[in-house]
């Protein structure tokens, strides 16, 4: 397998197709201690809440995450020091990693290494 960059890739970053498929929006979690929250103007820009009051990551109407930059091949986290918890778990080539590309590129999304 060669060696999967997340800088080239962006799998993990992107609300997957099922979850869309079944209107499942509020995607990552952001929990209370997450630096993001400390940060008054990433909240009012990357921040909304689910019914419940939940804050989560607010996704594009594509269900990219709005702190990706730019396309497939060659991104980055704009928000990389801040980004939530669920952000933080995700590895180059663990288990969810692999699950997000398989499912992206079942539906068509065009990912490299």
């Amino acid at each position: 397998m060669d060696t999967l960059d997340c800088r080239s890739c962006g799998a993990c970053c992107v609300n997957l197709p099922s979850n869309r498929a079944q209107g499942f929006m509020y995607w990552v979690e952001i929990a209370d201690g997450d630096r993001i929250l400390r940060r008054p103007d990433l909240v009012k820009a990357l921040v909304t809440r689910d019914p419940a009051g939940v804050p989560h990551l607010r996704v594009a109407h594509d269900g990219r995450c709005l702190s990706l930059r730019g396309a497939i091949g060659a991104v980055t986290c704009g928000i990389y020091r801040e980004r939530p918890s669920p952000c933080r778990q995700v590895e180059p080539g663990d288990e969810k990693c692999l699950r997000y590309r398989a499912e992206h590129i079942a539906a068509g999304m065009a990912l490299t290494p």
